[in-house]
């Protein structure tokens, strides 16, 4: 888990409650700097891992999936291991890697790889969406929108004005900086039904616990999981989780899936009896 950034020596409090619930289940907790990680130290990320300590789930924060690889290799020069691999975490974390499984249950989606601070022109976005349909869209970077930032860096209420999606392209690739995750992704907009959003806690193609989205945490919908666990299932990332939103149509949609060692837990979920499955889907080799 992450290290306090003020105190190397205790969880940072963000996850304080799950490191508690997780030593309380009888594993033991281990300290990432994550900064350290960040900055390519990695002697210093890992320097409170203890050699050949067993395998590892990741519970933190984010990491770009080049730093998840060096994390990798890092704890594997130290006798350790990462129950989930830089492959299975990039397949999770980043859309285009998981998007095929999930076509026809998510929103119509193309992206297009591109470095910070060099956002595609006009004539490649007019190229790029031409697949979608007219009408409204959503643009993403492979992990993250900007929804806090709805108007001038994630919606674009017309695809076929294409200034308008440069404009907002833009404003996004400016926002994000150096932070910018693969590239640019553009999303089909669909409507929801306001308070209608659930994040579920998959392990090993199982549904282990359903909760609200973080961003909704007095709203707790049961999503209709059926089409959704053969998606997972073929997928083949041991640890992921599915946000479902509940389109105006009455149709279940995954609006994202992503890593479950990077995802949040809703406040007011109780963390126990995911980490039950967790540690019990550490077989008796540690793996």
């Amino acid at each position: 888990m992450c290290a306090d950034p003020l105190s190397g020596r205790r969880v940072d409090p963000a996850f304080a409650a799950e490191a508690s619930a997780v030593r309380d289940l009888g594993g033991p907790v281990a300290l990432l700097d994550h900064d350290a990680l960040l900055a390519g130290d990695l002697g210093a990320a890992l320097g409170r891992v203890p050699r050949g300590s067993g395998a590892y789930w990741y519970r933190g924060w984010m990491i770009p999936v080049h730093r998840y690889e060096e994390l990798a290799r890092g704890l594997e020069e130290r006798g350790c291991a990462l129950l989930t691999g830089a492959d299975s975490y990039q397949a999770a974390h980043e859309l285009p890697y998981w998007y095929e499984e999930f076509t026809g249950l998510t929103p119509r989606s193309v992206w297009r790889q591109c470095p910070p601070g060099a956002p595609p022109r006009l004539p490649e976005l007019s190229a790029l969406v031409r697949p979608l349909r007219a009408g409204p869209a959503v643009v993403k970077d492979f992990v993250k929108s900007r929804k806090h930032e709805w108007h001038e860096a994630c919606f674009v209420p017309e695809l076929g004005d294409t200034a308008a999606l440069s404009a907002v392209v833009d404003r996004l690739f400016a926002l994000q900086e150096d932070s910018l995750a693969g590239g640019l992704v553009v999303r089909e907009f669909e409507s929801f039904v306001r308070g209608g959003e659930a994040r579920v806690w998959w392990v090993d193609g199982e549904a282990v616990l359903v909760t609200a989205h973080p961003d909704t945490p007095g709203d707790a919908p049961e999503p209709d999981l059926a089409a959704v666990r053969p998606a997972v299932r073929a997928l083949g990332c041991r640890w992921v989780t599915t946000d479902l939103a509940l389109r105006e149509d009455g149709v279940w949609r995954v609006v994202e899936v992503g890593d479950g060692q990077v995802s949040g837990l809703p406040e007011g979920a109780d963390p126990r009896a995911l980490f039950e499955v967790l540690g019990a889907a550490v077989g008796p080799d540690g793996l």
